[in-house]
């Protein structure tokens, strides 16, 4: 079974984070920067929330809000759900889909070091699920 610490070891940056008093134009410009769909906010040095692009086109473009006016903690999910890098990627998709939302920020004890999103874990899967049909199929060759 494999672990959610392998998708973050295998992706190139480090968190991409966002202060909790930015602006959603810098949240979003940020997220385009790096070809990301959520940001991980911080107040100071602590966790406060998760910024995605769904958060800013529901609570700030369709509500006709200023972009460089609204701060991002006006329009964060401030309750984030985290999954702790020892877990099975498995256990990161229920969280995902049990609770309808696409990334989840990754921690080690209180400490976040990286976010898994829904896209990451399907491809861990079915990568997975590959390897296995793969060596099964060598198998059965091999004892026909």
């Amino acid at each position: 079974m494999r672990r959610v610490k392998g998708i973050i070891g295998g992706k190139a940056e480090a968190v991409l984070t966002v202060g909790a008093d930015d602006s959603a134009f810098e949240a979003l410009s940020r997220m385009a920067e790096h070809d990301v769909g959520a940001l991980v906010v911080l107040d100071g040095d602590q966790l406060a929330g998760i910024i995605s692009e769904r958060d800013c086109a529901r609570k700030v473009a369709l509500l006709e809000k200023d972009l460089r006016a609204t701060k991002v903690r006006e329009v964060m999910t401030a309750e984030v759900l985290c999954v702790e890098a020892e877990q099975p990627v498995e256990k990161a998709m229920k969280i995902m889909i049990q609770n309808h939302v696409r990334h989840l920020p990754v921690t080690r004890g209180r400490r976040v070091v990286g976010v898994v999103s829904m896209r990451d874990a399907v491809r861990e899967v079915v990568s997975e699920q590959r390897f296995v049909i793969s060596e099964l199929e060598t198998y059965i060759t091999r004892r026909i």
